[in-house]
């Protein structure tokens, strides 16, 4: 089927068509220059378009708005472990989305371990956005090129896609471009909004040291390092301990240098930790005055988020995924989602509200900031069935539907295959005695006899 110029290849994997009525432009005049960024399919606050026209008006602060773009488009065309020669070429295209008084770049690397994130603040636009919506939006070479040139030559209007096409000077011309959608990619927009909810900030440096730090980090470590606060910078450290956030892949944030003379200071965020703790994801945030941009990192750098298992819990709850049907017809492109009003209007506790928005995050119809420590509204203009994507979810609800849980008290005993696991059910994680819940130690989400084992004590516990 297709929907505002999307066309999705079943099966085979997924084939991603994009229509760009108009090439993205730069153009320069005596007052400035203007960014024409065209627009592809998405869905906006009346529904589906083919080439929703989002926002036109002055950028306050070009330098960095206009770097922070390009930032973007760099993480999406990077590979930051997996060769070029392994991998089918992605979309380049970042994700672009207006929420009523901001605008939002988003993108991921083709190797899905490195997310990035622009939020131009309301006082980074001399005027509102025009229209609320999600849609890609194009960014070829000839466009980044001259980007790079207006992001110091005086204003800078930015218009994201156009209503009347006459104005330009490729009124006539559709721009396609065919990429496959890998799955693990569709799987990293989810998992990457469930796990920045379990951040919390770890440091904040301000410009002076965090230029220090940044450009002090060594770029061609092997193994993951630690970023421990000290006074007010950062050391590092081999090995893990409380408070410290974990920096694996130190190169993944080199889209950060060109940005850190225009940040006021940069923030971290991780998980928290131990001195026993294994690799974790971290979030790099550089506050830009009128905008934030922000790297997270995967684990590891031969991670992708896709792998990560963070929304499996979830996806396997029958009352989220209800809650979340609720909810989504609440949605109203808000920048910061009230969990209080959304609670009040579908008449569910707060807790509830919040589990059934990461819910929706597993089909991108919803971001997560950390700097506001709040959800916001976003429908990716793309749609798969991301449930059939997970493996350990399938193969969980046929351990269910096979008759193979045993429930037992605080657990379950699963047989799979020629062998039987214990499942206990314990905090913050599950525990299994298989190989795979061996390796990773919950770090990666439920194993499927985890999984399995909630699903058949979750009609028990409703009838107890």
């Amino acid at each position: 089927m297709s929907l505002a110029g999307i066309t999705f290849l079943a099966m085979a994997g997924i084939e991603l068509t994009y229509a760009y009525r108009v090439s993205s432009v730069v153009r320069r005049g005596g007052g400035g220059s203007e960014v024409l960024l065209g627009t592809s399919g998405g869905l906006t606050e009346t529904g589906p378009a083919a080439h929703p026209y989002l926002f036109e008006g002055l950028l306050t602060d070009p330098g960095p708005a206009a770097l922070g773009m390009l930032a973007c488009a760099a993480v999406a065309r990077a590979r930051y472990y997996t060769p070029a020669s392994v991998i089918a070429a992605i979309s380049a295209d970042p994700v672009v989305t207006s929420n009523g008084d901001r605008l939002r770049f988003e993108s991921f690397s083709g190797c899905c371990g490195v997310h990035a994130r622009l939020d131009l603040l309301p006082a980074a636009l001399a005027g509102p956005p025009a229209a609320s919506g999600t849609t890609n939006v194009d960014f070829n070479q000839p466009m980044r090129a001259a980007l790079a040139g207006a992001a110091v030559r005086g204003p800078l209007r930015l218009r994201v896609g156009t209503d009347e096409v006459a104005v330009t000077t490729a009124a006539a011309s559709v721009v396609e471009r065919k990429v496959p959608l890998p799955d693990r990619w569709l799987k990293g927009f989810g998992e990457v909004q469930a796990l920045a909810r379990r951040m919390h900030p770890v440091a904040e440096l301000a410009s002076s040291d965090a230029l220090r730090f940044i450009t002090g980090i060594p770029r061609s470590l092997r193994h993951p390092l630690w970023a421990v606060p000290a006074g007010p910078t950062l050391t590092l450290a081999t090995s893990p301990r409380p408070g410290a956030a974990c920096l694996a892949g130190s190169h993944r944030l080199a889209e950060l240098g060109p940005l850190l003379r225009f940040a006021r200071a940069l923030r971290v965020y991780a998980p928290e930790a131990d001195t026993r703790s294994l690799p974790t994801p971290s979030a790099w945030e550089l506050d830009l005055n009128t905008a934030r941009f922000t790297l997270t990192l995967s684990p590891e750098k031969h991670r992708g988020f896709s792998g990560e298992g963070a929304l499996l819990g979830l996806l396997a709850d029958a009352t989220a995924a209800d809650d979340a049907d609720l909810i989504s017809v609440l949605l109203a492109w808000d920048p910061r989602i009230d969990i209080g009003r959304l609670s009040a209007e579908a008449g569910i506790e707060a807790e509830r509200t919040a589990a059934a928005l990461t819910h929706l995050a597993a089909a991108g119809r919803v971001g997560y900031d950390l700097a506001e420590d709040s959800f916001f509204h976003r429908e990716l203009p793309f749609g798969a069935a991301l449930e059939a994507m997970h493996p350990r979810l399938a193969g969980a609800r046929a351990l269910v539907s096979s008759g193979s849980v045993v429930p037992g008290e605080g657990g379950a005993l699963v047989r799979s295959g020629d062998a039987d696991h214990r499942v206990t059910f314990a905090s913050p994680h599950d525990i299994c005695t298989c190989p795979w819940w061996g390796r990773h130690r919950g770090t990666r989400g439920p194993c499927k006899h985890v999984l399995a084992a909630r699903m058949a004590a979750a009609p028990m516990a409703g009838t107890s």
